[in-house]
């Protein structure tokens, strides 16, 4: 035996279910396209029953020779570019028998339906009648006419149809399907030319009709009297009792702003087995009637629950979606309750509407508002990824629009996120440094490097560690430690990721390890100094190992001063705090003793050494009641940077007031006399700075006597 047998049902239909799932990969990836579509043509190996190309850029011609051959139950051909028409679709279906009987639903959303009426092509009826099976028609945004609607009217099976934002002018042709309609979905007819009493009268002849949808665009600027027949036939509606419609159970009238309380009330307490009322945008969504129904469901924007409806109902309808979020952010600006399923809708219509920036806009700030703080946290890990990379999508999607990359950057800027939630952290790090290269806007910055330290950190310590454990001196050695310094510099988050990165103890591995090496001795210590900066990052480094190995570089006389300083900078900010020292006394007061005594024997400088954005960190350390040997490691750097620079830091000095720290040194008494030496030379390069004619040969250099 070959061990092959009949091919049975149960293979049969898993054949059809991956088939589809297949097709639904494609698309949900962007992969589905002309060539990638031609490998449904067999469609005796693949058979497809549901099939979905929203989107997809799929000529007429391979989808008539991939799609069309097979016995399709339902297909949605909704957005697709590239000039595929509704006449392509159906008259590719129909020229498959088996597909004009089997197909039950069909999605034309978007697309010209090019059938200014019913045809005859090459001896076959072009039109939706042709197509006997269906049930369920979807053509919202078309240009679908009174006459196809007509023919649309005629199928025997047609149950729902949605021809919102469509041509028609008028609805008569519904009456030719009063008995089988049970879903009417006609939002924003922006051309219909009918009377409230003519609706109404047609409503009525709708015998099986359970769902009706006659909400309307609150945004749009649409013909006024068109609008207020619209209103007026719902205010009849809602006045003319159970009798009319009777089998209704669904009322979506969202966007209609002209309804009074008192209709609404009536209609609602005539009904018992309503299920469901759309009121988004209407102002009625607070009405007290509904509160005695407490299993109707409602759109609206009086509480949560009535927002999670609307954004689960109307994700392809952007003027609700708009409506929903600005809510839904002032709903959610300080809740501490997390929302995974809020925030999985938001995701949805945010995919929903790619190119939409008042979307994005909105929806960015809501997704802030749901996972700030500790929110995240809870959140399904799939459902922060999806997250993620919906927003990095919202920055490159719109580059221009600054409030969208304030949003974005603001919710992104967020440990866990960054560290615990798999997405393209490559592809991440690019955007953001893009974005960080073409705007200065100084708090936003900060975030950006925030993020991108904390992205990178992981692996360029991975870097780091590899070249470590080699004992290698190159290049990309080096400037892994200097990415690490650079992105820790006055950026308190990057420095505390770097410590949960458990960075520390690879740098003290590396500190012993190349002891020899001058500039990779510097890099870690640069980094360290950034650490120390931080108040309360300042625990992390008392580690009396640490500090005695730091100390001991600062007191080698062999060793560079590029290195001594920087370990002298660790030690100054350390020691400075005696309040927070947990450490032995005896090694404060040591490091304190040879900070001076080092520093005095340091040699000038003329090549630049260090580069400083800010002296916001010597403040502290410039204070009347500091020790000396802090006071004086803070006045050398400063006059370091100053002789070197003197245009930019002297300017700096004074706009962030350090001349009066250093006017006050001067002047206490109780300040050690090489410190006041040195802060005088920096106060008569400041003189001499603001007044150039003025500029004497003698200058005292910092510990030259």
């Amino acid at each position: 035996m070959d061990g092959k047998g009949p091919q049975t049902l149960c293979d049969l239909c898993l054949a059809q279910e991956l088939a589809d799932q297949l097709l639904q990969k494609m698309v949900t990836k962007g992969m589905l396209n002309d060539t990638t579509v031609g490998i449904f043509r067999n469609s005796e190996k693949l058979r497809l029953r549901s099939a979905s190309i929203r989107y997809c850029k799929v000529s007429a011609m391979a989808f008539r020779l991939a799609l069309c051959p097979h016995r399709l139950l339902e297909l949605d051909a909704s957005w697709v570019p590239g000039g595929l028409t509704g006449a392509d679709v159906i008259s590719g279906l129909a020229s498959n028998p088996d597909c004009r009987a089997s197909l039950q639903m069909l999605a034309l959303n978007g697309l010209s339906l090019n059938l200014e009426s019913p045809e005859e092509d090459s001896g076959v009826f072009i039109g939706f009648s042709s197509l006997q099976g269906l049930k369920t028609i979807h053509l919202v945004n078309t240009d679908l006419t009174d006459d196809v609607l007509e023919d649309i009217c005629t199928l025997p099976r047609l149950e729902t149809l949605d021809i919102s934002c469509s041509s028609v002018t008028e609805l008569n042709a519904l009456l030719k399907c009063k008995n089988t309609l049970r879903s009417l979905i006609a939002h924003r007819l922006y051309r219909l030319d009918t009377t409230p009493v003519r609706l109404l009268f047609i409503f009525t002849q709708l015998h099986a009709l359970r769902h009706l949808d006659i909400s309307y665009n609150h945004f749009a600027n649409d013909d006024s009297e068109r609008r207020t027949n619209g209103d007026e036939t719902v205010r009849q509606l809602l006045e003319a009792g159970p009798q009319i419609l009777p089998s209704l159970v669904s009322l979506d009238i969202s966007g209609r702003k002209t309804i009074d309380d008192s209709a609404l009330r009536g209609f609602v307490e005539s009904r018992s087995g309503l299920v469901f009322l759309g009121l988004l945008a209407t102002g009625l969504s607070s009405s007290p009637v509904l509160s005695s129904h407490e299993n109707l469901k409602v759109t609206g924007e009086a509480n949560e629950k009535q927002l999670w409806e609307a954004l689960r109902r109307y994700r392809e309808r952007e003027c609700f979606v708009k409506e929903a979020l600005i809510h839904l952010y002032h709903l959610t600006t300080d809740t501490d309750k997390p929302q995974p399923d809020m925030l999985k809708l938001v995701v949805e219509d945010m995919r929903s509407h790619p190119e939409s920036p008042h979307v994005h806009l909105l929806a960015t700030a809501c997704v802030f508002n749901l996972t700030t703080r500790d929110l995240a946290e809870v959140m399904p890990v799939r459902l922060m990824s999806a997250t993620v990379t919906q927003l990095l999508h919202a920055m490159e999607t719109f580059p221009n629009i600054q409030q969208v990359q304030s949003n974005c950057l603001m919710a992104l800027c967020n440990d866990y996120l960054l560290q615990n939630v798999p997405f393209d952290r490559y592809s991440a790090a690019m955007l953001v440094i893009k974005w960080l290269s073409n705007h200065e806007e100084p708090t936003l910055q900060r975030i950006a490097v925030a993020i991108i330290s904390i992205l990178v950190a992981k692996q360029l310590l991975t870097v780091v560690q590899h070249k470590a454990m080699l004992g290698l001196v190159d290049p990309t050695l080096k400037f892994a430690l200097s990415a690490l310094w650079n992105l820790t510099d006055e950026t308190p988050t990057a420095a505390r990721n770097f410590i949960e990165c458990q960075g520390l103890e690879l740098y003290m591995e590396v500190l012993e390890s190349y002891y020899s090496e001058t500039a990779i001795q510097q890099k870690v210590l640069g980094l360290l100094n950034n650490i120390a900066e931080v108040e309360e990052l300042q625990p992390d480094l008392m580690d009396e190992d640490l500090l005695e190995h730091i100390l001991s570089l600062l007191q080698d006389s062999q060793m560079l001063v590029e290195v001594r300083y920087f370990a002298g900078g660790i030690l100054a900010q350390l020691a400075s705090r005696e309040e927070a020292w947990t450490l032995d006394q005896e090694l404060r007061s040591t490091i304190l003793e040879q900070l001076h005594k080092s520093i005095m024997t340091w040699p000038h400088l003329e090549q630049e050494m260090v580069s400083y954005r800010s002296f916001r960190p010597f403040c502290s350390l410039l204070q009347t009641y500091q020790p000396s040997g802090v006071q004086l490691w803070a006045v050398w750097a400063i006059h370091l940077v100053c002789r070197q620079n003197a245009s930019y830091y002297i300017h700096m000095l004074t706009k962030e007031g350090l001349m009066e720290l250093l006017k006050a040194l001067d002047t206490h008494p109780d300040t050690h006399s090489d410190v006041k030496r040195v802060s005088q030379s920096i106060l008569r390069m400041v003189q001499e700075q603001q007044s150039p004619c003025e500029v004497t040969n003698s200058q005292t250099e910092p510990g030259k006597s």
